[in-house]
This record gives structure tokens, sequence and C-alpha cells, in this order.
């Protein structure tokens, strides 16, 4: 156990404590879930930021580590659904949430082929995670029913087009793999 890998566990720590937080009837519960997301997002950055700087990287943290990032994504997109009850989250939520479903098999796959760096985390791919994490911190921060909601909505839908886009590179990356040219 290292001080990175530390940060990944408490990444899946604040998970739960999201939820019931979210669930709690305060008024102040956006601005805590938001906050509790926002550490936690942090830890995403930091703990690979650490690992690789002191040299710390672990096979054991880089299985956990984007398990986290898929939890702490997919488990605050569902509270948003549930809250906002809206197609309008829900559309972009559910192919954000999709697209890490068909991307961790696309490179679990390409990984038992001995092709993983052919779908390594790109320039892009970090990029939609930085919109994925800001549009979630926005809603977390905003009650549902209030009239700044529509920020952390076009912060979302900006995410699930560059999640679509960074889809689109890795199957690219990944189509020789998958539809071999039978010449």
């Amino acid at each position: 156990m290292n001080f990175p890998t530390f940060l990944t566990l408490l990444r899946i720590f604040i998970i739960p404590l999201l939820v019931a937080v979210y669930y709690l009837p305060i008024e102040s519960k956006y601005l805590i879930c938001a906050g509790l997301f926002g550490i936690a997002a942090l830890t995403d950055w930091l703990d690979g930021f650490l690992a690789r700087r002191w040299n710390q990287m672990t096979a054991f943290g880089a299985f956990l580590d984007p398990v986290a990032d898929k939890l702490m994504v997919a488990v605050a997109l569902g509270v948003l659904i549930e809250a906002h009850a809206s197609w309008v989250l829900t559309l972009p939520a559910l192919v954000i949430i999709g697209r890490e479903i068909v991307i961790s098999a696309l490179r679990e796959w390409m990984a038992e082929l001995g092709k993983s760096a052919n779908v390594a985390v790109s320039w892009l791919g970090k990029v939609k995670t930085s919109f994925q994490m800001l549009s979630i911190f926005l809603l977390l921060l905003t009650p549902p029913d209030a009239s700044l909601v529509w920020v952390g909505l076009v912060v979302l839908y900006i995410a699930a087009f560059l999640t679509l886009w960074s889809m689109y590179s890795y199957l690219r990356a990944a189509k020789p793999y998958i539809l071999p040219n039978k010449t």
C-alpha cells in the first residue's frame, strides 16, 4: 500500500458517502456533494501524478484507478439521473456510462491480444474526463430545479460529444483487430 493507492481507495470510499449525503434532507447537501466529488476528482489526477513522480506504480494501482474513476462517474450520474428525472440529463449520462463500459471491455480484450498500447489513454480521453468531472461537479452543486442547472447540462453535452469522439478514436485504433482484413 502506497500513498497513490491510498488516494484511489479514498476515491472509492467517497462514492457511498456522496450518495448518502445527496439524499439527506439538508439544504447544504448540494454544496457538500459537489465538494466530495471535487475532492474525488482531484484524487483522480493526484494519484496518477504521484505514482509516476514517486515511481510507485503498481499492478494493483493500475487496476484500481480506472475502476474507481468509472464507479465515481457512473454512481454520480446515476444519482443525477434519478434526481433530475429528465431525458435531457439522462441521454448524455447514459451515453457516458455506455461508453465507459464499451471502452473498458475493449481495453481488456486488446490487453488479452497484447495490443493494449493501441487503446492507451489519449489526450482526447483526458479532455473528455475533464469535461465529465466539471459537468458532474456543476450538476451536483446545483439543485435540479435551479435556473442555473443549464450550465452543468451544457458542459455535460460537451462531455457526451467528447465521449463519443474518443470512443470512435479508440474503436478506429482497434479496428484491425476487431475486423481483420481477410485478403
